[in-house]
């Protein structure tokens, strides 16, 4: 992150927009303004602006107080250690990864990749092997660590409900090559059997859609407070206003209900699995 330890003044990146945007979310949970806020953490309100917009990196001081006064039960802590700390992700999506820990619900939707939740190694060095501009080999080594470390939220937080949404066009799309698909999908099969897991897929045939606008992902905060991600080309954008939330989780409902039944989607996987 550009500015991340030798400024004060850092440029304003996406990163830091999502982190201030949720410090605002918080501050407003608790009721509180700006200026109520920051003699509780002992910073000047213009502090807490700068950080709350995004020109300013948060000091660990003000994360760890703002971090008690909120009540924010270690989701400022492990979304300032992401934006700081974690290789392999891009800045914008460091703060949605800190989230995901936290989950009690992730519902994800997907219409370009497999979602990286269910990728598998092979799987996902072929999609980095097709980023433009090129990667190099350290880039796409790190990259796999990261996304193989988020895997393990599936199995870590057996009380985090999953859903996942995925356009059968991309289990027939043979990335990487047939043998890497085959595999893929034996994994989602497997993951399709964790009893925390939904797992659906979205028929080719399907002739209504509520999923036009694009890839979804939704999640649920300990306190059932619901935020939304948005993904484009080279930013990212986390989504907590009430009016977006509810256009999000609007479609989302209506994609579950438009996509077959849990246990139709896995023979469908089935079905796609034997003629490959």
């Amino acid at each position: 992150m550009a500015g991340s330890t030798g400024s004060s003044e850092p440029e304003c990146t996406d990163s830091l927009k999502s982190f201030g945007s949720v410090v605002k979310v918080f501050r407003e949970r608790a009721g509180l303004t700006q200026e109520e806020l920051a003699p509780l953490v002992r910073f000047s309100p213009q502090t807490v602006a700068s950080i709350e917009q995004g020109r300013r990196l948060a000091p660990p001081e003000f994360i760890e107080r703002a971090e008690e006064v909120l009540d924010a039960f270690g989701v400022l802590q492990a979304a300032a250690e992401h934006l700081t700390r974690r290789r392999g992700l891009a800045r914008w999506f460091r703060l949605w990864a800190a989230l995901e820990r936290q989950a009690l619900s992730l519902c994800s939707y997907e219409c370009r990749l497999i979602p990286g939740l269910l990728q598998t190694e092979a799987y996902a060095r072929a999609v980095f092997h097709n980023f433009l501009p090129p990667l190099t080999d350290e880039q796409i080594e790190i990259k796999l660590v990261a996304r193989m470390e988020r895997q393990r939220l599936l199995y870590e937080r057996p009380n985090t409900a999953f859903s996942f949404i995925v356009e059968e066009a991309l289990f027939r799309r043979p990335l990487g090559g047939l043998d890497i698909m085959r595999l893929l999908i034996d994994h989602v099969l497997e993951v399709a059997e964790l009893r925390n897991v939904e797992m659906l897929v979205m028929p080719l045939g399907q002739e209504e859609h509520a999923g036009l606008e694009g890839p979804i992902r939704l999640l649920e905060t300990p306190d059932n407070k619901w935020y939304g991600y948005s993904e484009g080309q080279r930013n990212g954008q986390l989504l907590s206003g009430r009016r977006d939330i509810s256009a999000v989780q609007m479609r989302y409902a209506k994609l579950r209900s438009q996509a077959p039944t849990p246990q139709d989607s896995v023979s469908l996987l089935k079905q796609i699995r034997g003629a490959l």
